[in-house]
């Protein structure tokens, strides 16, 4: 007889307890925690014949390189490290909305010479027909199915034998093994080590799509993330039409890159420059707006910023942000009132970074500045400058990384001058640039070379 156990497990971290608790000590949660019944199989019933592995010398083990399955989505491809590794188990999150779904079916819909088996437990075989038709596909060899038992969907998968399955998602899946419903902490577990021994054991690429809490966190247990091979991100703004796709871990690539995307009436368009589309060509000169060399990862891509400073009309100034720290906005008109002289304390200052982008990056500290300053002086900015510099409390203008890169993707679209900060100079920099370097130290320079 199987033995029966009956644990309460918190849905937010996977901390178990043998009786209800309303506070977790854990992850200081309030009521989380859930009854969960799990069967324990009887070790002296069934087989016990089960395969051990015998451990290996180093040398003995031979150097295999891993094959790779290509897509039509190069964003996709560069993102992992140059493709699918075969065997890998990939998770997939972000918001609803955000294009998930979407760039799951691209996928199996756009390989190259390759078979796809696409699950969903969310939506019906007509849905999926509906968005294929609106996206369109170059391969037909895709097999749709619609199921949540995890031993039904093994069972088809091994019979196919696809070159990539696509489950979405795998908080609706569930198995038999656990008594409790499907997006459980314990169901999570359970079937993600259930997949992860079917990728490797089969060579097949298992893509998991996975719903995110209120937090911003994955949903599940911690461990999810720790099984699978790579965990990508999707952010960006539902309101926005452009996407980025992140690797938070990558056991086969690196950590550093990232994708764009943008959300068109058919599905997810790769960008494969998007400082063109991330600067507004407007003809007419504007004040308040001014370009920063900014740096994602590894990749580098100029933004715009765009400020607004008014006088307070109820006298508490208004301070607003978006795609950029607002407690580094305070700082920055901090820097502006003590160093540089501007009385911004009685002003409503407004920030927004063009595109719906987040930027973290300090490397725009100068070109928020620069704006904020365009537009308190009402004195707009030329059109082929740029800004790459970080600005201290004491108003210095400090060096930023990979300075070789910005300029060249600066001097690419066409900027003549670019602001950076004079303690870049000392290392070593390429000379042989178009576009003209000019080199600060304080907000001071900052103010008396760009507005006179």
């Amino acid at each position: 007889m199987a033995k029966t156990k009956s644990i309460f497990v918190c849905q937010n971290c996977g901390v178990d307890s043998p009786k209800w608790i309303g506070h977790c000590p854990s992850c200081h949660e309030w009521n989380t925690y859930v009854e969960e019944i799990i069967e324990k199989p009887d070790p002296f019933s069934g087989n016990s014949t089960a395969k051990h592995q015998s451990p290996k010398l180093l040398t003995e083990i031979s150097s295999v390189s891993n094959n790779r399955i290509l897509t039509a989505t190069k964003e996709f491809d560069r993102l992992l490290g140059g493709g699918v590794v075969a065997g890998s188990l990939i998770l997939l999150g972000g918001e609803p909305g955000i294009g998930k779904s979407t760039m799951a079916l691209q996928v199996a819909l756009n390989l190259n010479n390759a078979t796809a088996l696409y699950i969903s437990g969310e939506e019906s075989e007509q849905q999926i027909k509906f968005r294929a038709d609106r996206i369109g596909y170059l391969n037909n060899q895709c097999y749709i199915l619609c199921e949540t038992k995890l031993e039904n969907i093994l069972l088809q998968s091994k019979k196919i034998k696809p070159d990539i399955v696509i489950i979405d998602s795998i908080q609706t899946v569930y198995t038999d093994r656990i008594e409790s419903s499907p997006g459980s902490v314990s169901q999570v577990r359970e079937c993600a080590n259930r997949l992860l021994k079917f990728a490797k054991e089969t060579s097949i690429p298992v893509i998991l799509i996975g719903h995110i809490t209120k937090d911003g966190s994955l949903a599940g247990p911690k461990v999810l993330e720790h099984i699978v091979d790579t965990v990508l991100y999707f952010e960006g703004d539902r309101n926005h039409l452009y996407r980025i796709l992140r690797a938070n871990k990558n056991r086969f690539g690196s950590t550093s890159e990232i994708g764009i995307f943008e959300m068109s009436d058919k599905g997810l368009r790769e960008i494969s420059n998007p400082s063109e589309l991330l600067i507004s060509h407007f003809n007419d000169s504007l004040s308040g707006v001014a370009i920063s060399a900014t740096l994602d990862g590894i990749r580098p891509f100029l933004i715009e910023s765009q400020a607004l400073v008014s006088s307070a009309v109820y006298g508490t100034p208004q301070r607003s942000s978006t795609g950029f720290d607002l407690r580094r906005l305070n700082m920055l008109l901090a820097v502006l009132e003590k160093r540089a002289g501007f009385k911004l304390a009685a002003k409503d200052v407004f920030l927004n970074i063009a595109g719906g982008i987040k930027v973290i990056d300090p490397a725009i500290d100068l070109g928020v500045i620069s704006a904020i300053l365009s537009s308190n002086l009402d004195f707009p900015i030329d059109k082929k400058k740029c800004f790459s510099a970080e600005v201290g409390l004491s108003g210095e203008i400090r060096p930023v990384s990979r300075i070789d890169q910005r300029i060249h993707e600066a001097e690419k679209l066409g900027f003549k001058k670019i602001y950076i900060s004079k303690y870049n100079l000392k290392r070593k920099i390429k000379t042989n640039h178009q576009i003209k370097i000019i080199p600060l130290e304080k907000i001071e320079n900052l103010v008396s070379n760009l507005f006179h």
